[in-house]
């Protein structure tokens, strides 16, 4: 087949594919997200593959280290792949990881035309993986359903574009915005249903971050507890505490998961107490926000969930850190001397007032779960 897309062709815009291209790629991303809590810290995938306007063969990526998503559909397809058209939804792989390139694949079974929703930012990929199908004569469209396809493994993105993780602060509040009582006590604000529903986020973490205040009154364990067998790749769990006061003690250390603490450069660890740590340096008196991401990222961290006390909660959240807040809203009072969701915004007039975007409202039990992002995330 002749190359009908020269390498030097700009991506194709969603007006030059059909409805049909629009029909299956729609297919292609509901496949993906099947791989949402197993595939970290790779990105979700799906592929499907269509010969005369019939789907032969199927797959999508379902763990780091196994098959991606276009050798399963060729896998399905056998010999009927050849002269299909590839729905994919990021830019199939040219080089060999922890599994070998799919763009070779996907030329060496005969497919006739690659479909992607977008290119892939990972160095070893990026653009690489079409500059190789297009070589072999493979018809290369990209573009298609974009928007949905990065929204989809936004975390991905983050890491790979940003240097950090995607960032969520997950809080339970009462109706006039309060978290916990003056003297800390907030067990529990939040319905049953609205904890069970916070677990299957979690699920979706590479990492659950706290702060020493957090461990020290609430002695969280920082795990998924999921009530059904649902998979999942359970997330680290991550501590900052900067003199490293609470390695000795609480439910975070307790076990088979990792548990990472961020500390300040002149903390002295415990020698009689096996740790895994990270110095990162102290600004005004708080640890290094932005190092501690990085850090994060640099261990193939995509998503972290945020669960800890206004102080801390507050210094994400003006930092700029964060990308996204999850708030169970429960129908209960808590009074003016109550704890605040955040501390430390240092909003002084209406004119700097943080507006967020409403993403999703839905009621979880009694309660009222809203997602929301800052302006401009």
């Amino acid at each position: 087949m002749p190359n009908a897309f020269p390498n030097d062709r700009p991506a194709m815009s969603e007006t030059e594919f059909t409805a049909f291209d629009h029909q299956m790629m729609a297919r292609a991303l509901q496949l993906a997200e099947r791989g949402r809590l197993t595939t970290k810290p790779n990105p979700m995938v799906g592929c499907v593959l269509v010969r005369d306007g019939h789907i032969v063969g199927e797959g999508w990526h379902q763990r780091a280290g196994g098959p991606h998503a276009e050798i399963l559909a060729l896998q399905a397809a056998g010999d009927a792949a050849r002269g299909t058209t590839a729905y994919v939804t990021l830019e199939p792989c040219a080089h060999t990881g922890r599994t070998g390139p799919c763009a070779n694949a996907l030329i060496d079974a005969g497919v006739a035309r690659v479909v992607a929703a977008m290119p892939d930012p990972f160095p070893q990929v990026s653009g690489a993986g079409f500059e190789k199908l297009r070589a072999a004569g493979v018809e290369v469209g990209v573009g298609l359903m974009q928007t949905q396809a990065r929204t989809l493994n936004r975390a991905f993105f983050s890491r790979v574009e940003r240097g950090r993780p995607w960032l969520r602060v997950k809080l339970g509040v009462s109706l006039d915005g309060r978290t916990a009582l003056a003297n800390g006590e907030s067990k529990w604000i939040t319905s049953a249903e609205s904890r069970e529903d916070v677990h299957r986020w979690r699920a979706r973490c590479g990492a659950l971050l706290t702060g020493a205040g957090t461990v020290l009154a609430d002695d969280p364990h920082l795990t998924v507890r999921l009530q059904d067998d649902t998979d999942f790749i359970a997330p680290i769990r991550v501590v900052l505490d900067p003199g490293l006061a609470t390695v000795a003690r609480g439910n975070v250390r307790q076990g088979d998961v990792s548990t990472l603490y961020f500390h300040a450069p002149d903390a002295k660890p415990p020698r009689d107490i096996a740790l895994l740590r990270h110095a990162v340096p102290v600004t005004r008196g708080m640890l290094d926000l932005g190092e501690v991401l990085a850090e994060l990222a640099r261990r193939e961290i995509n998503e972290v969930q945020v669960e800890t006390g206004a102080t801390l909660a507050g210094a994400f959240l003006h930092a700029g850190l964060v990308d996204e807040l999850l708030i169970y809203v429960a129908p209960v009072l808590l009074g003016n001397d109550a704890r605040p969701m955040f501390d430390g915004l240092g909003i002084t007039a209406i004119a700097e007032a943080l507006k967020l975007k409403l993403v999703d409202a839905r009621q979880v039990g009694p309660d009222t779960r809203l997602l929301l992002q800052p302006e401009g995330a």
